[in-house]
């Protein structure tokens, strides 16, 4: 999906992020026409500030950390068939195997094993 002028107005307006050290995948965000201020191969959550848009393919644990800062997730989402993995894409590619943003929310809940195993569960 291009973003679309439409798009932007609908949108908190911190920085944009794009988390990746894929050339390919950031040249497809840009063909769609995706904002981004600032490119990234780490990102750490304290350089987050609400309001804040990630884009990329995070650990669901840092998502999670993301959005409890107040911070949006899209998660670049793709159909990579088997062939296709373990080596770089070029945008062409991340077209062809279907590439698209889709916001996350996430929250992380700890588990208290202590009550798990009181009550018999694993």
């Amino acid at each position: 999906m291009k973003f679309t002028q439409e798009m932007r107005g609908m949108i908190a307006m911190g920085s944009s992020w794009f988390v990746s050290r894929h050339v390919g995948a950031r040249e497809w965000l840009e063909r769609q026409g995706w904002p981004v201020d600032r490119q990234v191969e780490h990102l750490s959550p304290a350089q987050v500030a609400p309001g804040d848009r990630i884009y990329g393919t995070l650990p669901v644990h840092l998502a999670a950390a993301l959005c409890a800062r107040g911070a949006q997730y899209h998660h670049l989402i793709l159909d990579l068939p088997v062939e296709a993995r373990g080596r770089e894409l070029t945008a062409d590619e991340l077209e062809r195997f279907g590439a698209r943003l889709v916001r996350f929310h996430c929250e992380a809940i700890e588990l208290n094993t202590a009550d798990r195993r009181s009550k018999g569960e694993p």
